[in-house]
């Protein structure tokens, strides 16, 4: 769920130019590119898996390590699900004069459009084993139809 880069020592340049992405997978490319037009000041962007189970509206996101109650917010606006999240994970090892302390943090956020009629006390978050699953009903003239020819008029 990390955006970090990987860097290691050995190699040529420390910065990645999203143009030696696109000889790693087209998905590098893009992810490279969305990073570069993210703001540095705003949250990073989380990764969701999102689909139709059958008239339900599944989108599911990775977040180990928070705490639900506290550190995750999901809301409704202005016609978009909205996720947040803060992440802040402290370690600290002492052995024998020696003091070693690792933290990790950082926020992120995604906002995922959804279609007209659907009704925020519809929507159901539960978050189990590290994973947020929200779950928005899709409304009934919603769903997809049969597409219908046009007349076309000569002027």
């Amino acid at each position: 769920m990390s955006d970090l880069l990987k860097w290691s020592p050995f190699s040529s340049s420390r910065r990645t130019s999203p143009f030696t992405a696109v000889l790693r997978s087209p998905s590098d490319l893009l992810d490279s590119v969305e990073r570069m037009f993210d703001s540095a000041a705003g949250p990073a962007p989380i990764r969701v898996d999102e689909y139709v189970d059958g008239k339900t509206l599944v989108v599911r996101a990775e977040m180990p390590g928070v705490d639900p109650d506290k550190d995750i917010e999901v809301t409704m606006d202005e016609g978009y699900l909205r996720i947040r999240a803060e992440r802040q994970e402290k370690e600290e090892h002492k052995e024998k004069g020696r003091y070693r302390s690792e933290f990790r943090y950082g926020s992120f956020s995604r906002n995922i459009p959804l279609p007209d009629g659907v009704k925020e006390e519809d929507i159901k978050a539960t978050y189990t084993n590290g994973v947020l699953e929200v779950r928005a009903p899709l409304p009934d003239e919603a769903q997809a139809t049969e597409p219908k020819k046009l007349p076309i008029t000569r002027g």
